[in-house]
């Protein structure tokens, strides 16, 4: 395995990533919120064999599309993929819960992204979590397991507040990387996720697009250059939308997404209880899909 960290530049990207088994840990954003798969022309979903209906893609499901194929360009099997996240889990949870179940999998890789409900909440420890995101780190390098690690986004608006303590995070997230000879993918320093036209109504999560631009982040942090070399182009100019729109558009999404997301909070609940992962055992990728 690789000791090094993604500080250099990678390389181009026909290299063929020698990664064979990928599990990707962590909440929502790696779950694929909100991302779901696409449909057919004959109504018939994309997604693999599943009976639950908002099964979701998002970044990760993507970046195992593009592992695979270009394995199997160079002649390799199909890359094998589990993915474990379930929305609403906070990082302790993460490590408790999920990271266990993919050490066991003896996968070569591991995305752990997490973190963020946790910034969320106002009296987050940033160096506690920081602490518990290096143990998680630890074990999986000691198991000779590959890391990528995810530094958080620059929010802005209303989750404006949560910089400082991101930001800190994200300080903390470099160090555990540099030590430890873990890869880092940075949306903090991703321009166009500045756009909320890649956010999904609810200002948390991105949409399809945000999530391919994702993707090609993390190819780019695992050193195995991007599908989509222009894939952090902001987006062409909006016309301003007048006042009265904007003041509106608020007002909804805090009646939509704000509350119920505090009604949560005080009664100690979460969008993840109840939910298994999508992807539970590792599988010959995509062919789960077919």
């Amino acid at each position: 395995m690789s000791n090094t960290t993604n500080a250099a530049p990678g390389p181009t990207p026909t290299s063929v990533p020698r990664w064979a088994r990928f599990v990707a840990i962590g909440d929502s954003f790696s779950e694929g919120l909100w991302d779901p798969y696409a449909s057919s022309p004959d109504g018939v979903a994309a997604a693999p064999d599943d009976s639950r209906e908002d099964v979701q893609r998002g970044w990760a499901d993507r970046l195992a599309d593009a592992l695979t194929a270009r394995r199997v360009a160079a002649g390799a099997p199909p890359i094998e993929y589990a993915n474990l996240a379930i929305r609403g889990r906070l990082l302790h949870q993460i490590v408790a819960e999920q990271l266990p179940v993919a050490l066991a999998a003896q996968p070569d890789l591991i995305s752990l992204v997490g973190g963020g409900n946790d910034i969320l909440r106002p009296g987050v420890d940033v160096d506690h979590i920081s602490a518990d995101l290096e143990d998680a780190v630890v074990r999986a390098r000691a198991a000779g397991v590959d890391v990528l690690l995810g530094a958080g986004f620059k929010a802005g608006g209303a989750l404006s507040f949560t910089r400082s303590r991101a930001g800190v995070f994200n300080a903390n997230i470099w160090s555990i990387a540099q030590r430890h000879g873990a890869y880092v993918l940075d949306l903090w320093g991703m321009r166009s996720l500045a756009d909320l036209r890649l956010w999904a109504d609810d200002r948390l999560h991105l949409t399809g697009e945000g999530h391919r631009r994702v993707m090609n982040a993390a190819l780019v942090a695992l050193r195995v250059g991007p599908d989509d070399a222009d894939f952090d182009r902001p987006l062409d100019p909006a016309p301003p939308a007048p006042l009265v729109e904007k003041a509106k558009a608020e007002a909804e999404w805090a009646r939509e997404y704000v509350v119920p997301w505090v009604k949560r909070r005080l009664t100690h609940t979460s969008s993840g209880d109840g939910r298994a992962p999508k992807w539970p055992h590792p599988v010959r990728w995509p062919d789960a899909r077919e």
